[in-house]
């Protein structure tokens, strides 16, 4: 097995509806997330790359949340249709994508 050279969490926490911070599972992370296992597999990277579900990762008006390691590069309101662009800007070329980027993270 090769080593892993991300590991991207995408969180999936569910807060009570009226809830006044949000969360990323009302915002469509459920989406991302599979966006993101069907990236990585589509792309042969599953050996490289890790993707998978987080808890609450604290940055819930950034909803859908994501974070990437090893860089610790944190991306917020993050949609199912972005997630071809963070693979192939972050994961494949190394340019994290800074319209994305969550402030102070």
């Amino acid at each position: 097995m090769e080593k892993l050279t991300h590991h991207v969490f995408i969180c999936t926490n569910e807060r009570p509806d009226g809830h006044p911070r949000g969360c990323c599972k009302a915002r469509n992370s459920e989406e991302v997330l599979k966006a993101f296992k069907e990236e990585v597999a589509k792309r042969n990277l599953k050996s490289q790359v890790r993707a998978q579900k987080a808890g609450c990762l604290d940055v819930c008006e950034e909803g859908a949340s994501v974070v990437v390691y090893p860089e610790g590069i944190w991306y917020g309101k993050v949609s199912p249709t972005d997630v071809t662009e963070i693979v192939q800007s972050h994961l494949v070329e190394g340019r994290p994508v800074q319209r994305l980027k969550i402030p102070g993270k």
